[in-house]
């Protein structure tokens, strides 16, 4: 059985520019190569928002080194970058931005549901690139709801959508630079499931809305994280009411992380080229 080697407790919230409402569940400054591949983990919300005449959002920032991951599942997100990609994604849908040699974006909640307003719940993974990436153009991934394959658990404890990665024979639609899973996974009261996430794989669960238990035994509740051993097959989730996780599996990179702000490369002389290459407009611009 996979133990459960630390569980951390639901931070404190903070605003990412006026639109997200977001608490950090954990971060490569805080737990380290731990969490490799992945980051950071920022959950959104759930949280109403009032009807506005201005979109809500974080205007034009740079970003290399990494990929960001935002899945909705409440709200609309409008987006634009530097390479030109851009659109909405709406409840169940997912983006994957590889920002890899520099990339310019913005984010805003859509012109309707600024409009209207309603509840808004979104999380943002960062997963980092191998050394051998990080200089690769950047590019974009739109994932649709409909993309995106899902797998009912056995006893109807459940299902499992399959954003990348593998479960059961299903596969994810998300193109990935090194191995990893993420399971956006919903459990019914009463429902348990075991998992089984592939050696060598950090594994991360978090509790985005009701609580587990993890091995029968470990317990992990609303906006909580608990990070299991690399190795020792399955484990088990058993939830107490209705659940939602989003597991993540990934090939830990054996490479020093350096990380400023938005950029993440191997080493601090990178970082001070990031800086540079960003200051004299090397990331491009935004097309209107």
């Amino acid at each position: 059985m996979r133990r459960v080697i630390t569980v951390t407790p639901a931070p404190r919230g903070h605003w990412v520019g006026d639109g997200f409402p977001v608490r950090s569940l954990f971060s490569h400054p805080s737990h380290g190569a731990d969490v490799s591949p992945f980051l950071l983990f920022d959950y959104a919300g759930p949280v109403e928002f009032e009807p506005a005449a201005r979109p809500r959002g974080v205007d034009v920032h740079p970003h290399r080194g990494f990929e960001t991951v935002t899945i909705v599942f409440d709200g609309e997100l409008e987006h634009r970058d530097s390479t030109g990609a851009g659109g909405l994604i709406g409840p169940g849908d997912v983006q994957w931005m590889t920002a890899a040699s520099g990339i310019l974006h913005k984010e805003f909640h859509s012109p309707a549901f600024t409009k209207a307003g309603g509840r808004f719940e979104v999380a943002q993974l960062w997963v980092n690139l191998p050394a051998r990436h990080k200089g690769e153009a950047p590019g974009y991934q739109t994932l649709t709801s409909a993309d995106i394959p899902t797998v009912e658990l056995s006893d109807g404890a459940g299902r499992v959508r399959v954003i990348a990665g593998a479960f059961d024979g299903a596969r994810g639609p998300a193109e990935t630079f090194t191995p990893m899973n993420v399971w956006d996974v919903r459990l019914n009261a009463g429902g348990a499931a075991t998992l089984t996430p592939p050696e060598g794989h950090t594994v991360i669960v978090a509790a985005l809305g009701g609580s587990v238990a993890l091995n029968g035994a470990e317990r992990l509740g609303d906006a909580e994280t608990a990070l299991l051993s690399r190795e020792g097959g399955p484990f088990t989730i058993a939830a107490e009411g209705d659940v939602k996780l989003l597991v993540l599996t990934g090939e830990p990179i054996d490479e020093p992380v350096a990380m400023h702000g938005p950029f993440v490369m191997n080493t601090r002389e990178e970082i001070s080229a990031a800086i540079a290459d960003f200051q004299s407009g090397r990331f491009g611009t935004i097309p209107a």
